[in-house]
């Protein structure tokens, strides 16, 4: 007999988990809104610069000294793009075995995470589906990227900037290992687990549960900046309405995958810029 709830509560604790390692990760990045680069962990910026308003410090001049020689002794350069992208595939499968497992001892039905027999769900309708929704994600991403520029309002593209490979190796690595994983276990859990699972075993509503993932989802990419939190948010919306509509896993792995490809390979593979209404 399914477990509905003991799973619910597992999804709960591997979401939160997942926010506050990537609240740990975003200090390893260069900052928003001008901050620099922060790999120490310690959240703050070089010593004559803007820190963190949301982070009130509470030290001693002599510990403040400390923490700005150690900021400024690293810098970005010294996270590879390789440790970054073992990191994340750890983690990221780390978190799906950890779902897997939960699913499989708590009896939680496939139904619920969206792989049932139907057509839309596992079958070539549901792959062209998350092709055209993905590609279609990808502009609707570019297109807010513009708009935002318009408003003064710049990406954080440091994180983009990192994951991209410097030979044919690491394309091959991150588009056919890395990225899949990704958009796996993302998917799995965002949407699968914390829409399908609530809404199918404990009746709670579409809407909320699609509101509830949608946020969460926008907290956890919060190195891409405030205006990235915002789009990424718009975008798990779009994935989780796509997800309800499909009742298809298959379809929002692949839309998120195009989605996450297409950004690296056109701007970092190609090396084509953003568009911009300067």
């Amino acid at each position: 007999m399914p477990q509905w709830a003991a799973f619910v509560g597992l999804t709960g604790l591997l979401l939160t988990a997942l926010l506050a390692l990537a609240r740990l990760s975003q200090r390893a990045l260069p900052g928003n809104d001008g901050a620099t680069a922060r790999i120490d962990g310690f959240g703050g910026t070089e010593s004559d610069g803007p820190r963190d308003p949301t982070i009130p410090r509470f030290e001693t001049p002599e510990v403040a000294r400390r923490r700005a020689h150690l900021e400024t002794q690293l810098s970005p350069d010294e996270v590879s793009a390789g440790a970054l992208l073992a990191n994340v595939a750890l983690t990221q499968g780390l978190f799906g075995a950890l779902l897997v497992g939960g699913a499989f001892y708590f009896q939680i039905p496939p139904s619920a995470f969206g792989v049932t027999d139907a057509a839309l769900s596992t079958g070539l309708p549901a792959l062209g589906l998350g092709v055209a929704a993905g590609v279609g994600f990808w502009v609707g991403n570019e297109l807010a990227a513009v708009i935002a520029d318009g408003f003064g309002i710049a990406f954080d593209e440091s994180l983009r900037e990192l994951l991209a490979p410097d030979s044919l190796g690491g394309w091959v690595v991150l588009l056919g290992l890395i990225l899949p994983t990704i958009a796996v276990v993302e998917e799995l859990l965002f949407r699968a687990a914390a829409i399908g699972v609530p809404v199918a075993g404990l009746g709670a509503p579409a809407w909320a549960m699609v509101l509830v993932s949608s946020v969460a989802f926008a907290l956890g990419h919060g190195a891409q900046g405030r205006a990235g939190i915002v789009v990424t948010g718009a975008l798990g919306s779009a994935l989780a309405v796509l997800f309800v509509l499909t009742d298809s896993l298959l379809a929002v792995v692949v839309a998120h995958y195009l989605v996450n490809a297409l950004e690296l390979v056109v701007h970092e593979g190609l090396g084509v810029d953003r568009l911009s209404v300067s």
